[in-house]
């Protein structure tokens, strides 16, 4: 396997030695010392050498593996879309959908599964709320969200179970407890002002060479895909002295828009999205010529 794709740093990382494999088709082997760039190797390796009817059955036993089996998925599922470009490359884009699907769905299972069992085992003065399908537990919902590192991740979290919450049909209301809805709301009020905090502390902090410099991020005006065109015709179209003006692969080109600039509303790109329109292939997602930003012409 090609070592140019991009890694994801993956919280637990269970193989097994060569001489101890009890499942060859669905353990991830390794002989050596355990790196992220190795296990994410293996694991790109093992998407490919299974068959698409296997794969729902590589979930469930690598979930099986792990103490914290949504964690995993979400970062087997950040590693495949960190790499879309592999599977375009290898025209595997079946693959590349089919997984997407079935880690939602294991995700699911798996939400739904642990509900049902934290149900019959958690203290009733522990429930905020109860409805007929599930019940409602915030000292639950801050143990998850205390067990993630990402924000992002936290933020999903909640927002979903304060949908869910308000979109039921509640039963019961325990009135020693404040509403479910409302603590979901005031933590993730209380990430959002850390956040703010740490970044107004990171401003200030004094520069130590090698370091990244804190910078606010720029910017255009313009239609994301005719913005993202501009480094497509400077990485792929136009050369100077036989190389391209720009060079890097699309990951390093995504990541480096992504974190430098913001649309034209002032919202953050979507990564995924960036690097589908520097795909090669992808040429209906970057605008039609009379809509095209042309450099050349600048030259």
């Amino acid at each position: 396997m090609e070592q140019n794709f991009q890694t994801t740093s993956f919280l637990e990382m269970v193989v097994v030695h060569s001489t101890k494999v009890s499942n060859h088709d669905f353990d991830i082997i390794l002989d050596k010392k355990v790196t992220v760039q190795d296990y994410c190797t293996a694991l790109i390796n093992k998407i490919f050498e299974l068959h698409y009817s296997d794969y729902p059955i590589f979930l469930n036993y690598q979930t099986s593996l792990v103490k914290e089996p949504i964690v995993w998925l979400n970062r087997f599922e950040e590693l495949i879309s960190n790499n879309e470009d592999l599977f375009t490359s290898k025209k595997a884009l079946c693959r590349y959908n089919k997984l997407f699907n079935l880690i939602e769905s294991k995700r699911k299972e798996i939400q739904f599964s642990s509900s049902k069992e934290s149900k019959q085992t958690i203290a009733k003065r522990f429930i905020n709320a109860e409805s007929e399908d599930r019940h409602f537990s915030f000292c639950e919902v801050k143990k998850q969200i205390d067990s993630l590192d990402d924000d992002n991740e936290k933020i999903l979290l909640l927002t979903k179970e304060k949908h869910e919450y308000r979109q039921a049909n509640i039963e019961f209301i325990n009135q020693k407890l404040p509403l479910f809805d409302v603590q979901c709301s005031k933590e993730i009020k209380q990430i959002y002002e850390l956040q703010s905090i740490k970044s107004s502390i990171d401003k200030f902090k004094p520069i130590v060479p090698g370091n990244p410099i804190p910078h606010t991020k720029l910017q255009f005006n313009c239609n994301v895909n005719q913005f993202v065109d501009i480094f497509y015709q400077m990485s792929r179209e136009i050369l100077v002295e036989g190389k391209p003006m720009v060079e890097g692969n699309i990951n390093d080109i995504a990541e480096m828009i992504v974190n430098t600039f913001i649309d034209k509303d002032g919202k953050e790109l979507s990564p995924l999205s960036v690097k589908t329109i520097l795909q090669p292939s992808r040429e209906d997602k970057r605008p039609n010529t009379h809509k095209r930003i042309d450099i050349s012409k600048l030259l």
